[in-house]
């Protein structure tokens, strides 16, 4: 028996031509080569009486018509259709930075009744669907994190400066390593022009909050200060840092706040993965080349902020504000 079918226009053209004709449903069905109860529900479903007492009449493209939108009508309704829904996980995107995979996650923890898959958003942004919520051509595609960007090229020499280690990382208690605690931080700066000021960051690696700030100049001496203003009033156990020449006070660094600093290995970035994850994540908000000294105190915060309560799949898509200080928040 072969697989069934839906009627074709040129079949229901075939009953209409045989119903006008008045013949009966099974030489119909016989005609066409269908089952009769095949062409007696289409014709009971597709016709229309004009007149109480009248035979049943038949039309192909009335039919065709009925069928089709009964059709749609059946399908389950395609995802991020709805305006509110679609806008909302636009502006996370778009306003705030969060990944796909972070929107749809935290959509699950806060508003379950809305949840769609992170796959489905990324079907979205590659069919277009939300482009929607941009002016002219632009695509919201283009706004994700990554988008053509590539890595250093191999063989690339490292020019900066070499430092003596107070810590090497082999030393750094279990604790740290296993991220069993908060207070164990890591640290860097993000470059902005050459010669301006750069961005210190301090990530816990345990939650990955974020403190930090606008150093003035990336000298020992201005990183040094903008790290201790940073950690002040913060858990702080251990600071693991890389060996750039920002970082060759790390002994006066390590006296001021009160707990040991530790190198990782010449050209191991992995080694601070948290933090090295996390200034790609600012980036996004103060790309390369940027101007530090006309971006305003409050801007820095400003993002700092954003980084500190975009939900973090790692935490079950709680934010990083949100495992540091053991408090719920509503993000959406």
């Amino acid at each position: 028996m072969g697989r069934y079918s839906h009627l074709s226009i040129g079949e229901r053209e075939d009953i209409m031509v045989r119903w006008l004709a008045r013949e009966g449903v099974s030489q119909i069905a016989r005609e066409i080569g269908r089952d009769k109860s095949t062409v007696s529900r289409e014709i009971a479903r597709n016709g229309w009486v004009q007149r109480a007492g009248c035979r049943v009449r038949y039309r192909a493209s009335t039919a065709q018509a009925r069928a089709d939108e009964r059709r749609l009508a059946c399908r389950r309704p395609r995802a991020l259709r709805r305006p509110a829904e679609r806008s909302l996980v636009a502006s996370l995107i778009l306003g705030r930075h969060w990944s796909p995979e972070q929107v749809a996650g935290r959509l699950r923890v806060e508003r379950p009744a809305d949840a769609v898959s992170a796959s489905t958003i990324y079907r979205a942004v590659n069919d277009g669907d939300l482009d929607c919520e941009l002016p002219g051509r632009q695509r919201v595609r283009r706004r994700l994190r990554h988008r053509g960007k590539r890595r250093h090229p191999k063989g690339t020499g490292d020019s900066r400066g070499k430092i003596r280690a107070t810590h090497e990382l082999c030393e750094r208690p279990p604790e740290a390593s296993d991220r069993s605690r908060v207070g164990d931080w890591e640290g860097d700066t993000v470059v902005g022009r050459a010669g301006g000021p750069c961005l210190v960051t301090q990530v816990d690696r345990k939650t990955g909050y974020l403190v930090g700030g606008r150093a003035a100049a990336r000298s020992s001496a201005a990183v040094n200060e903008a790290t201790e203003r940073a950690l002040s009033g913060e858990v702080v156990r251990t600071v693991t840092l890389d060996r750039g020449s920002e970082f060759a006070a790390a002994s006066a660094l390590q006296e001021a706040i009160g707990a040991p600093v530790y190198f990782c290995l010449p050209h191991h970035p992995w080694q601070r993965g948290t933090n090295e994850n996390t200034n790609g994540l600012l980036r996004e908000y103060f790309p390369k080349g940027t101007d530090l000294a006309a971006v305003s105190d409050a801007d820095v915060a400003a993002a700092y902020d954003d980084l500190n309560h975009r939900p973090r799949k790692r935490l079950g898509w709680k934010c990083p504000w949100e495992a540091y200080h053991q408090q719920a928040l509503h993000l959406l």
